[in-house]
């Protein structure tokens, strides 16, 4: 769902993964013609950054579990 966010309207999705800064330059930047479509790739790169960063998180979490049980 997000990915259709970041290709129709990418400002919003920067709001969604808590980067309001970056969504109101990509806002500016997306209000120009020319500017749409690099706005759009910086938000799908920056939707990836995101999810690589969740799974990151995940994991070590998930390590300090086993090593405190362990």
């Amino acid at each position: 769902m997000r990915l259709i966010l970041a290709l129709i309207v990418p400002w919003l999705q920067f709001f969604t993964i808590g980067r309001p800064i970056a969504g109101i330059v990509c806002l500016i930047l997306q209000i120009t013609l020319i500017g749409w479509i690099p706005a759009t790739i910086w938000s799908v790169y920056a939707l990836s950054q995101y999810k690589t960063d969740k799974k990151i998180q995940k994991a070590l979490k998930a390590e300090a579990t086993e090593a405190a049980g362990a």
